[in-house]
């Protein structure tokens, strides 16, 4: 198998990815990166966005990571094709297999392959991604205002969305498969006081509708009973908050990771366990998942690489 040494490997192209390659780069590190299945990251996804400092009308999500993208190009970041699909971390340098036909020996690592936000799996959300369905209500909120809106999920994150949402919405549907909230209780207490949200227990979204865009939910209540009910409801927007996957999988083995699969770094620095190993954005992340919060812990963990390897004399 071919195998190539570089100083510092950046796996993953979202803020984060970039951000990292771009600090790094200008440090003069020789970064290398590697974009994954989707470069730019989930916020090619997304249509528009406006709470990016530095874009007063708003930017494209493609947009904003062509951006970020050919900035980091412009300090010497080597952008590549190509997936990691196994590692070895238990000594330095560290081995990343990319694509199973090449390995890719480093001094640093810095993981940034993000969080697949959970789908319910229904072809409509691919139909409407970006035209009504949103995995993040603090991304995409602000669209809705005095609209009318559903949140898919029964957890704490399902209801922070919602009261988030209620500030803004019109109306906000919660829709929840099972007869009670998986919420904590004071989450529970203010979703349920709230005079703009609806909770619609037992019931399941089995599609969506609309000519150019979201318009409407299909739902049935009490699935699979006696009783079933369906029927459809009419929303602007469709919001899923039934978790995320960090993509850690191929990394679990050497790092520590919380029970849902998010690496651990110590405090609030992109440090893991490994020394000269760091995490960064989304992977990193259970609790702001934004584009701003990753890219600042991109510049931390390369920042933190420049260190490693000064103090080591690699560079």
């Amino acid at each position: 198998m071919e195998t190539e040494k570089v100083k510092c490997l950046i796996i993953g192209s979202g803020p984060a990815g970039y951000t990292a390659a771009i600090y790094a780069g200008r440090a003069n590190l020789s970064p290398v990166l590697y974009e994954g299945l989707q470069p730019g990251g989930q916020l090619t996804t997304t249509t528009d966005v406006e709470n990016f400092p530095g874009y007063p009308e708003g930017v494209s999500g493609q947009q904003l990571m062509d951006d970020l993208r050919k900035q980091a190009e412009r300090f010497g970041a080597d952008l590549r094709f190509g997936i990691a699909t196994a590692s070895d971390l238990s000594a330095a340098p560290y081995k990343v297999t990319i694509d199973e036909e090449k390995v890719i020996e480093t001094d640093t690592l810095i993981i940034a392959t993000g969080a697949t936000a959970k789908y319910l799996g229904l072809d409509d959300e691919k139909k409407y991604a970006g035209m009504g369905v949103s995995a993040c209500a603090t991304c995409d909120g602000f669209f809705y205002r005095k609209k009318v809106v559903a949140v898919v999920g029964g957890g704490d994150t399902a209801c922070e969305e919602a009261v988030y949402l209620a500030g803004l919405a019109k109306k906000v549907y919660l829709i929840v498969r099972k007869p009670f909230l998986r919420a904590s209780k004071i989450m529970q207490e203010r979703v349920m006081k709230h005079e703009n949200i609806d909770v619609l227990f037992e019931h399941n979204a089995v599609g969506l509708f609309g000519e150019n865009g979201v318009e409407g939910v299909h739902l049935v209540k009490h699935m699979g009973e006696p009783d079933e009910e369906r029927y459809d409801l009419a929303i602007d927007g469709f919001f899923l908050a039934i978790g995320h996957q960090p993509n850690s999988d191929i990394f679990k083995a050497y790092l520590d990771t919380d029970e849902t699969g998010y690496i651990i770094t110590e405090g609030d620095s992109p440090r893991t366990k490994v020394p000269g190993v760091f995490a960064a954005g989304d992977i990193a992340d259970p609790h702001y998942r934004q584009a701003i919060t990753a890219a600042g812990s991109g510049c931390k963990a390369a920042l933190e690489a420049e260190r490693y390897l000064s103090s080591k004399c690699l560079i």
